[in-house]
């Protein structure tokens, strides 16, 4: 039986060690709404997000990244009830032999983060765009913020 070839997800012949900001979407297995709920909603209260044990576990794990690799910062970040949107800057390239790759740190995240959950937690893989302009990174940093207020209309959204 054939397997199905799955496409390449990242950008042929781009260095990802280099210095530069990423916007990384990691989604849970299966879309599974685990992380948060959106809460808030009403004629007074803009929707907010209310962390799950599991988010809180993530988000101190996000954190991690920021504190324990020393020329990555995690710019801006948001914990969806089904996905995680962040901003993560590499400020002074690959170092190390190999370098580090910002996937290495993705994984390094996912696998500490299912160790911790106990089962399997992430899809495979995850979405990168690399940030060229500063007009892109502002819009993403816009996107992330306003994500919790616009989870119905959001693209991974279920009932």
């Amino acid at each position: 039986m054939d397997l199905p070839k799955r496409k390449p997800t990242r950008l042929k012949n781009y260095d990802y060690s280099s210095c530069g900001a990423y916007f990384i979407t990691i989604c849970t297995h299966k879309k599974q709404k685990i992380l948060c709920d959106i809460v808030g909603e009403g004629l007074c209260a803009l929707p907010i997000t209310k962390l799950t044990p599991i988010g809180e576990a993530v988000k101190v794990s996000i954190k991690y990244i920021a504190d324990n690799y020393g020329n990555i910062s995690v710019d801006k970040f948001v914990i969806m009830p089904n996905h995680i949107h962040l901003i993560i800057t590499n400020q002074t390239g690959g170092r190390g032999d190999p370098p580090l790759q910002i996937y290495d740190i993705i994984g390094n995240f996912k696998s500490f983060t299912t160790h911790k959950y106990g089962k399997t937690l992430w899809q495979r893989s995850f979405h990168d765009h690399i940030i060229r302009r500063e007009n892109d990174y502002l819009k993403i940093w816009n996107y992330i913020d306003t994500n919790p207020q616009k989870w119905q209309d959001d693209c991974f959204y279920t009932e």
